[in-house]
């Protein structure tokens, strides 16, 4: 299994790990902070929705102009900037709640800030990847092992929260992301990185903006997993922005019951993301893809109908297993495919299929279960899940076809393996 830990033989993504571990449990203290902050103040399904989509729907809009800049600037600098501004908004974020002084338009306009700062923050953190391991075969592996790293917090990070908030407040959570951001930031500073050669642009923004999207759009099997994960992000990930109500309102529980039903996802996610991590290849990653829709979509529609707590946290963890496998075999599959000078602005769109429906979906989950009721919401998501897993295994048939040849051209099929396993393995 030594394979499975691969990318930590390359120096800089061992800091970048290190580093990282730390950061984002304060950010998944902070996601469950402000969501049972809102539900505390508002006691509203719909104002939750609201507050997502106000802190994503940003990203969404900035993302072609963030591929683009990216791209012309040097991405361990930018990364550093992005991690102290991250770090300001959460400790206003604190500032705010432990002197009382917290309301929802401040909530909305920090989210905001928020939605800013995650537009660059993924093209320029999954673009820098790259640089970070010395063999670009150990890219997928590095990918991975990040969703497990972010897996692990989001177990650890809201279990923590639950704790914090019920003995002190939310305010104590924002604070500790915002020290936890100087870890990520010290990590990046001591990393040796090869001078990034300078590249002259001769075309404008604009230009570039459009040669990314037709790239994209002429480009099957990337145009193919961009949709899907844009309809997973649409449908499946709210459900996470109807946690607060289950946990009040169906469960019958307070914050503690939230950050159990968060910690479960995270245990779905992480199980999912150490099995993507010993994998030895990019071959079956569409395969993945398909099976994670498919158990997310059918975790969802049990969850609506649970009013049991165990029930509840088995469903959320086959949820979260479901989530990971389709994002980060996404990530994958689309990292293994492009072009170096198409990485960043690829990874933009990335951006924009999760932050471009994502708000909508929330907004859309908040507005149904303001109406129909949170079971019924998150039944429906689900059953639209299951709709995108017929739609893709329709597609992977030209998909598979198109892949690889790029995969034994760039020589990411495994050494060992005779050409009718490649063919068998591959779809």
């Amino acid at each position: 299994m030594a394979h499975a830990w691969r990318a930590l033989r390359s120096r800089n993504f061992q800091l970048f790990f290190a580093g990282q571990g730390i950061s984002v449990i304060g950010t998944w203290m902070t996601r469950l902070a402000t969501s049972w902050l809102v539900y505390r103040l508002t006691n509203s399904a719909l104002l939750l929705g609201v507050v997502s989509f106000a802190g994503q729907i940003v990203s969404f809009l900035l993302g072609p102009f963030a591929g683009v800049w990216v791209e012309r600037l040097n991405r361990r600098k930018l990364l550093v900037w992005i991690q102290a501004a991250a770090a300001a908004q959460s400790l206003a974020l604190a500032a705010l709640t432990l002197t009382h002084r917290i309301n929802l338009w401040e909530i909305i306009a920090l989210a905001t800030v928020q939605g800013v700062i995650n537009a660059f923050d993924m093209p320029a953190r999954q673009s820098f990847l790259v640089q970070m391991v010395d063999d670009r075969n150990d890219l997928s592996n590095a990918i991975a092992m990040s969703s497990a790293l972010n897996s692990g917090a989001r177990l650890i990070g809201p279990a923590i929260a639950g704790m914090v908030i019920a003995i002190y407040s939310e305010g104590i959570c924002f604070l500790i992301d915002g020290v936890s951001y100087l870890a990520v930031i010290a990590s990046l500073l001591v990393m040796r990185i090869q001078r990034e050669a300078a590249v002259r642009h001769t075309r404008t923004m604009i230009e570039q903006m459009r040669d990314g999207w037709d790239y994209i759009r002429s480009f099957e099997p990337v145009r193919t997993t961009l949709m899907l994960f844009a309809l997973i992000s649409l449908m499946g990930y709210p459900f996470a922005v109807l946690l607060p109500v289950f946990a009040a309102q169906v469960l019958h529980g307070g914050a503690h019951t939230l950050g159990w039903l968060s910690a479960a996802t995270g245990v779905g996610t992480l199980v999912s993301a150490l099995s993507l991590a010993a994998r030895k290849s990019v071959l079956g990653l569409t395969r993945v893809i398909q099976t994670g829709t498919l158990v997310l979509g059918v975790a969802l529609l049990f969850f609506g109908l649970s009013h049991s707590l165990p029930l509840s946290l088995v469903m959320m963890g086959f949820a979260g297993f479901g989530l990971m496998q389709v994002a980060s075999a996404a990530n994958m599959i689309i990292q293994s495919l492009v072009s170096e000078d198409m990485r960043a602005r690829t990874m933009s769109y990335y951006t924009m299929a999760f932050f471009g429906a994502a708000p909508f979906g929330s907004l859309m989950a908040g507005a149904l279960a303001h109406w129909m009721g949170a079971p019924l919401t998150v039944m429906l998501t689900g059953a639209c899940c299951l709709a995108a897993t017929l739609w893709y295994t329709f597609r992977l048939p030209r998909m598979n076809a198109i892949m690889r040849p790029i995969y034994r051209k760039t020589g990411q099929f495994p050494e060992l393996e005779s050409e009718p396993d490649l063919e068998e393995a591959a779809s």
